[in-house]
C-alpha cells in the first residue's frame, strides 16, 4: 500500500452501552415517517420510504455542544429512533430484517429548514439541509441483545425543558423492519451504518444558548446545546 497524502481521519464512534465503540460508516435517514409530522410539513403522506443521507462525520456523541450553523435562520430539531446495523445485507426480506440490527439510540436531525424549504420548491437535493457539520447528535446505543427490538414508546423531546415534541414509535408509518426492508433493495447496507427513523410533529427552531434534551422510552436519551 502506498503512502497516504495526509494522515487518515480517524473512524467516527459512538459509545456502546457497557461498554465499547460502534464505528460509523454511514447514516441514512427516513423521511416523513410519521403522519402528524408529514401533515405539518404540508405534505400527503406517500406511498413508499425514501431516505437522504448524511456523511458520518456529521454524528455527535457525548452530549457535546454543537455550533449554530451558517447559511440558515431557520434552525429545527427532529428527534429520532437510530437503528445501528451490525450484519451485512442487501434485498432483505422484513422478516429477516431485524437480524440485521445490532442495537438502537435516540438521536437528532437537525436542519436548515429554510434551505430545505428553497430546495424543495426547485425541485433539489435536500443535502446542504441535511447532511451538514454536527448535524446529527446521537447517544449511546443499546443492544437488542439487552433491550430487544423496541415497536413501541414513548418519544419525548425539549428545549430548555420546555417540551416540543411527544409520540410514540407505534406511530411509525413504516416499520424499523421494513425501513430496513427498502433501503437494502437500493444498497447493501452494512456493520456500521445507521438508519435514523423520521421524527413525529412538533419540530421548530432553536438558537444559541438552548439546551436540546430528547428521549425514546427503553432506548436512552440524547443532549446537545446550541452554542
Amino acid at each position: 500500500m502506498g503512502d497516504y497524502l495526509f494522515e487518515p481521519h480517524a473512524p467516527v464512534s459512538i459509545p456502546i452501552a457497557r461498554g465499547g465503540l460502534f464505528a460509523v460508516r454511514r447514516v441514512y435517514c427516513v423521511g416523513r415517517n410519521y403522519a402528524e409530522h408529514i401533515k405539518e410539513m404540508g405534505n400527503d403522506v406517500r406511498d413508499a420510504p425514501f431516505f437522504f443521507a448524511k456523511p458520518a462525520d456529521a454524528v455527535v456523541v457525548g452530549g457535546a455542544s454543537i455550533p449554530y450553523p451558517p447559511q440558515t435562520s431557520d434552525f429545527q430539531h427532529e428527534i429520532e429512533l437510530v437503528v445501528a446495523i451490525g450484519k451485512e445485507g442487501s434485498d432483505i426480506a422484513v422478516g429477516d430484517a431485524l437480524d440485521h440490527v445490532y442495537g438502537y439510540a435516540a438521536g437528532l436531525d437537525m436542519t436548515r429548514r429554510d434551505l430545505q424549504a428553497v430546495a424543495k420548491k426547485a425541485g433539489r437535493p435536500w443535502e446542504m439541509s441535511k447532511s451538514f457539520d454536527h448535524s446529527a447528535p446521537i447517544g449511546t446505543i443499546e443492544p437488542a441483545s439487552t433491550i430487544g427490538h423496541p415497536d413501541k414508546g414513548a418519544i419525548r423531546f425539549s428545549v430548555n425543558g420546555t417540551v416540543r415534541q411527544t409520540g410514540n414509535l407505534n406511530e411509525q408509518i413504516w416499520s424499523v423492519a421494513e425501513s430496513i426492508a427498502y433501503l437494502s433493495q437500493f444498497v447493501t447496507l452494512k456493520a456500521g451504518d445507521l438508519i435514523m427513523t423520521g421524527t413525529p410533529a412538533g419540530v421548530s427552531a432553536v438558537m444559541r444558548g438552548d439546551v436540546l434534551e430528547g428521549s425514546i422510552e427503553g432506548v436512552g436519551s440524547v443532549k446537545t446545546t446550541i452554542i
